[in-house]
């Protein structure tokens, strides 16, 4: 084995181990009665709607390929819609491997069938991610504004507390803080005294090469065609993500009479997890349980629910994206056939 595999296998295992730690953390302040509870409610949960929520999901990632398509199209390439959905999804399943992963991937993808450059079509990704962001922050204000009563002690006591106490400096800290700026100075000093020997260095060309194909992603947004389109899209994109888990609440009879409120709050809180720890492994099922617990709801049956959605949004990645890995070879190989 390779000395990059082997890296790459201990990423893996450092996630999963993760996700491990806090599934560990969660299950051993539950007495044998809880844990009792949590199997039964996955006994008796109905699949039919976790299926639905499975159908959602891929649903919204639909829509992402066509929104996705939307940014390439400005830089003179069109994609086949069924390419630009393939390649979404094996990004997806490959971003549960490694962090950022996926990325990569599916530009590669699309530079293997669709001849676009990926440095050009990572631009567009990062696009996306952006816009994704912005929605999301969004939401949040939105969500924390709406249910301020109910979620202000939570976000106090779980974000800005932790927060604020990682900001407070120490003296030392500090220090280092000024030394890293010094160092900071004195790199780009050195650079503009001999910038005309790097600026002909091969990692120098190369670097440049891929920020000039960012430059051209980004600028790609400037030029949509369809920017009405773009936007519902964006929007309807994260419209999706709040169905699959509201669909979810219908599972258990202890949730479904939970509201729009309850499925936003998840939806943020969860998607703060998945960002925290690489698929959202563990800690996704722990922050669902403690924040149905703001909706009157058990940490035993929060817990069921969360590992039920997290398991719908996991099902469809891996279905979704090994379903792609199989199609997309074939279905590209006959139309070169036909061409």
């Amino acid at each position: 084995m390779s000395k990059k595999n082997i890296v790459s296998v201990l990423k893996i295992l450092f996630f999963l181990a993760i996700g491990i730690f806090f599934i560990w953390i969660f299950l051993r302040k539950l007495s044998p009665e809880q844990k009792h509870e949590i199997w039964e409610s996955f006994g008796r949960a109905n699949y039919s709607w976790v299926a639905l929520s499975v159908l959602i999901g891929i649903l919204s990632h639909v829509v992402r390929a066509f929104r996705w398509k939307i940014l390439i199209e400005p830089m003179g390439y069109t994609p086949k819609n069924s390419n630009t959905f393939f390649a979404v999804m094996i990004g997806y399943l490959a971003n549960m491997a490694l962090p950022r992963l996926g990325e990569v991937t599916r530009c590669g993808i699309l530079n293997k069938y669709e001849k676009i450059p990926i440095n050009k079509s990572i631009g567009t990704v990062i696009v996306e991610r952006s816009i994704d962001m912005v929605v999301f922050i969004l939401l949040f204000t939105i969500n924390l504004l709406m249910f301020f009563n109910k979620l202000g002690k939570y976000v106090d006591e779980k974000v800005y507390r932790p927060l604020s106490e990682k900001m407070n400096f120490s003296e030392e800290a500090s220090l280092f803080l000024y030394i890293f700026l010094v160092i900071l100075l004195l790199m780009v000093g050195l650079f503009y005294l001999f910038r005309k020997r790097i600026i002909h260095l091969k990692v120098y060309q190369k670097a440049r090469e891929v920020l000039v194909g960012l430059w051209h992603g980004l600028w790609a947004v400037t030029k949509i065609k369809k920017p009405f389109m773009f936007i519902f899209q964006s929007l309807f994109i994260w419209v999706l993500y709040f169905l699959m888990i509201y669909v979810c609440f219908f599972s258990l009879p202890e949730t479904s009479h939970l509201g729009v409120g309850a499925a936003l709050s998840m939806l943020i809180f969860g998607s703060i997890g998945i960002m925290v720890v690489q698929g959202g492994i563990g800690i996704y099922p722990a922050i669902i349980a403690e924040t149905l617990v703001l909706y009157n709801i058990t940490n035993t049956t929060g817990y069921a629910l969360g590992w039920l959605t997290w398991s719908a949004q996991t099902l469809m990645i891996v279905i979704a994206g090994f379903a792609s890995l199989i199609l997309l070879p074939i279905l590209n190989k006959k139309t070169y056939a036909k061409a």
